[in-house]
């Protein structure tokens, strides 16, 4: 159903903490421009936990404007599984063309809760879902068992495999073939996900980068091996900027640099200050420096 790469795109608040639709209307502009395949809203670099559900799907209704026939997915991340439930409920209403879903984000779901809890999601929202295994930052991994049970409902149609085990995405084709598409979610291991079967990257650093993100995509999938490493090994620096407890300051700050646009987050977190956005805005800048002309594709 879904394959391509799809930026975890983030959300733009004004000085006073609003919904900045404008500005997001014209971030999520660069990413079609640049080629991408689909938008997932409200994800953990979009900071969906710091949003009430209207904001959820306000954010929504600004991707799925630009989007245009695109598929724009909205994160369900929620600690009780009602209101997950319900968020999936309205997401369908506001046409959600899927969703991204986190069992659960604060009690680490042991594998029955697992199952229960995304099949009441899938059961409320009735929509495509891409199932979010993320055992480092969620404590809640998606196993091979777990995905068996999942398979007999047609409504789990993806897999976004965030582990830190690249052998994780070769367990999943040899185990399902074709029956899951398979995403890959950590932007530092995306050349090898794409080498071993992933047909799709939700990225982060897109945001800042959309078009070396694509150029990697489709220079793998044109077999254009050689030519999408040289990038990536270019992109490797600002790639580890995803990985990190400060992954929204980090790629908010090279968006900063890279779409000219600001770095406001929502508190609790904030900007990045001091030594610490000194030693990110050097890995960004010295990036820039010697950024690559990419080949046509």
């Amino acid at each position: 159903m879904w394959s391509g790469v799809f930026p975890a795109v983030t959300t733009k608040f004004t000085a006073d903490d609003r919904l900045d639709h404008a500005e997001m209307e014209r971030c999520f502009s660069l990413q079609m421009d640049a080629g991408c395949d689909g938008i997932i809203v409200c994800g953990s670099l979009g900071e969906g936990p710091m949003l009430s559900h209207d904001e959820k799907l306000e954010v929504f209704a600004t991707a799925r404007k630009i989007a245009g026939k695109k598929p724009v997915l909205l994160t369900v991340n929620e600690a009780a599984t009602r209101d997950a439930a319900s968020l999936a409920k309205r997401a369908a209403k506001a046409g959600a063309d899927g969703l991204m879903v986190v069992p659960s984000p604060i009690y680490h779901t042991n594998p029955e809760e697992t199952v229960a809890a995304l099949g009441a999601v899938a059961k409320a929202g009735d929509l495509p879902i891409m199932i979010y295994s993320n055992r480092l930052a969620y404590r809640v991994d998606v196993t091979i068992p777990i995905m068996e049970e999942l398979a007999a409902d047609a409504r789990f149609v993806a897999v976004k495999e965030s582990s830190d085990d690249i052998r994780r995405s070769t367990d999943i084709v040899n185990a399902f073939g074709d029956r899951f598409d398979l995403f890959t979610g950590v932007d530092n291991l995306a050349f090898e996900a794409l080498s071993v079967g992933a047909i799709g990257w939700v990225a982060g650093l897109v945001t800042a980068f959309p078009r070396e993100t694509v150029a990697i995509y489709q220079l793998m999938k044109q077999g254009r091996r050689d030519e999408a490493l040289s990038i990536y090994r270019w992109f490797r620096p600002l790639l580890d900027l995803d990985v990190s407890t400060y992954l929204v300051q980090n790629i908010k700050l090279a968006e900063v640099h890279a779409i000219g646009t600001n770095d406001r987050v929502r508190m609790p977190r904030l900007p990045l200050s001091g030594e610490r956005r000194k030693a990110v805005e050097k890995v960004i800048t010295d990036a820039l420096a010697v950024r690559p002309a990419l080949p046509v594709f």
